[in-house]
Formats: structure tokens, sequence, C-alpha cells
């Protein structure tokens, strides 16, 4: 089994991880409506959930055995740590949960699936990764089945969805940021980093507006339901990481499209009772935007690996 793991190719086994982490984002939308709504505060829950999987990502480095490289980091490593930890692991969180207790679950995933489409228009410039017509085509289906699986039936647009986009914009700016750090830093450290540091600028933010009290009376309730939460997000930012790592940014986040219909069944099956036919419609559409997007990335990917030289005999 680990020697047909090793024998998939890279950008195979990031499109692997992406969509488990398609798979844990969805679920994650659908539980943190729920942990938002129990603990009320949405900063104090974010908080709290942040501040567990920061300790899980602790056990993780243990286990893994990154300090070393840890040790090794130089400050202009660490700065660039300390600003994904402030753009990805603080800001937009604050933004996201609060705009999340604003509005439905299926709305706010909708709203964070669009982030395809931000990452790729970054990811020209700042990553030169390239796009054909046959890739935009494919973004397109993937805005669209989004589109009919949320937008249609009760689409609002007010200071919750406001939020969630702002949060949306700038985990686009981290994403492209991580992307390149990841080059020289372990995933796992990244991701560290990013929830411990960011945990460091949550409190800082719940002491300035008086919320300290608040994080100390939450009830039991609340916090088994953060330490749920916080075990999501735990799997959530390291196969996310890890895909980041392995595949480009683009087909990354394409797949991560895949999470809004998870949370929309979610919401609709076990909180209405009922699915309808835009949800199915929506999810097809969706799915075969993410198989044309994939392909057409590890095709365009085989193409350029398959130049002129390579197929050169030796001499």
């Amino acid at each position: 089994m680990i020697e047909r793991l090793k024998s998939i190719p890279t950008i195979q086994k990031g499109i692997l991880l992406a969509f488990g982490t398609a798979l844990v984002s969805g679920i994650a939308n659908f539980v943190n409506k729920g942990g938002v709504t129990l603990v009320k505060d949405p900063f104090v829950y974010t908080a709290i959930k942040n501040l567990i999987t920061a300790g899980l990502l602790l056990g993780v480095l243990l286990l893994f055995k990154n300090f070393k490289q840890l040790k090794s980091l130089k400050r202009l490593d660490w700065l660039k740590l300390t600003l994904i930890g402030l753009v990805g692991g603080s800001i937009p969180f604050l933004l996201f949960f609060k705009g999340l207790s604003l509005t439905s679950a299926a709305s706010a995933s909708f709203i964070h699936k669009t982030m395809f489409i931000w990452v790729a228009l970054l990811a020209l410039p700042f990553l030169k990764e390239k796009f054909h017509w046959y890739q935009y085509g494919a973004l397109s289906i993937l805005f669209l089945g989004n589109y009919v699986l949320v937008g249609p039936k009760a689409w609002s647009w007010g200071a919750g969805e406001m939020m969630v986009f702002a949060a949306t914009l700038i985990w686009s700016v981290e994403f492209i940021i991580a992307k390149k750090v990841l080059k020289t830093i372990h995933p796992n450290i990244v991701a560290w980093a990013r929830l411990t540091i960011g945990v460091f600028f949550l409190l800082l933010f719940l002491l300035a507006t008086g919320r300290a009290d608040t994080l100390l009376s939450v009830s039991l309730a609340g916090w088994m339901w953060s330490l749920l939460t916080g075990f999501i997000l735990l799997f959530f930012v390291l196969t996310w990481y890890h895909a980041l790592k392995r595949a480009p940014a683009t087909l990354i986040t394409s797949v991560l499209v895949f999470a809004s219909p998870i949370t929309t069944f979610l919401d609709e099956l076990l909180r209405k009772n009922q699915l309808s036919f835009n949800n199915a419609i929506g999810s097809l559409i969706i799915i075969i935007g993410i198989a044309l997007f994939t392909f057409a990335l590890i095709f365009n990917q085989r193409r350029q690996n398959l130049t002129p030289n390579s197929l050169k005999p030796n001499p």
C-alpha cells in the first residue's frame, strides 16, 4: 500500500489531498454553524476552536519530528510565517465566523467557495500559473454549478455576506503567500504557525474588545463543540497545505468547490429534511467542472514535460 502511494505522481497526490480537504471543509461549514450558534459570540468561538487546533498541531510536529527544521528557521522565515498567521489565521477567521453568525451555512459556503476565482486571478501574475481557454471554461462551469446549488433559492447580500466575502479575499492572498513559503518550509510547520501565531492575534483582539470574561464563561457544551470543530480544522489545514505544496493553487482551490454541495446536502437533509432539484443539478455541474479543470491541468503539465529535449535519445 505504501509503495503504491509512493508511485503516485506528486500532482495527483495533491489532488487526492485536495478532495480530502473539500470533504472536511464541507462538513466543517455545517458543523461550525452549530458551534457559532451555541457559543453565541463568534469571536470567542473562533479563538477557542483555533486554540485547540494549535495545540493539536504542536502534537503533530512532535509526532512527525518537524522540530529540527523549526529550530533552523531564519528571521525572514519567521516573518513570512507571522504574515501567514495574521492574514490567514486571525483576521479572516474573525470576519468569516462573525459573518457566519449572520447568514446561513449554505450562503457562507457558496461565497467561500468562490475563492478559486480570486486565487486564479492572483496566481497568474504572482505564481506564473498559466491558463488556457479550456481551463477558463472549466472555471466558468464551477461557478455556474456553485450558483445553481445555492445562489437562486435564498440569495441576499448583507453584512454577514460582506464579512464572509472579505474573509475569502484575504484567505486568497494568504494562499498565494503560503504557496511560495511551502517551497522551503514543511507544510506541518506552516499549518502550525498559521494557527498558533493566529491565535496570539485572536487573543489580543479578545482582550482589546473586553471579551476575556466571555472566554472564561463558555459552557462545557460550548467547549466540547469547539473541541469537535478544532479536530475538523486540524484535518483541514494539514490536508490543505500538503495539497498546496504538491499541486497548483488554482487546481487545489477549484477542487475545494466540491465542499459546497456537501454543506448544502447536510444543511438541507439534517436541518430542513428535504433535497431540492437545484441541489442535484448544481452538484452535477460542479462535479463536471472539477473533472474538466483537473484533467485540463494534468494534461497541460504532461504536455509541458514532454519537451523536444526529453524525446532525444541519449548519446
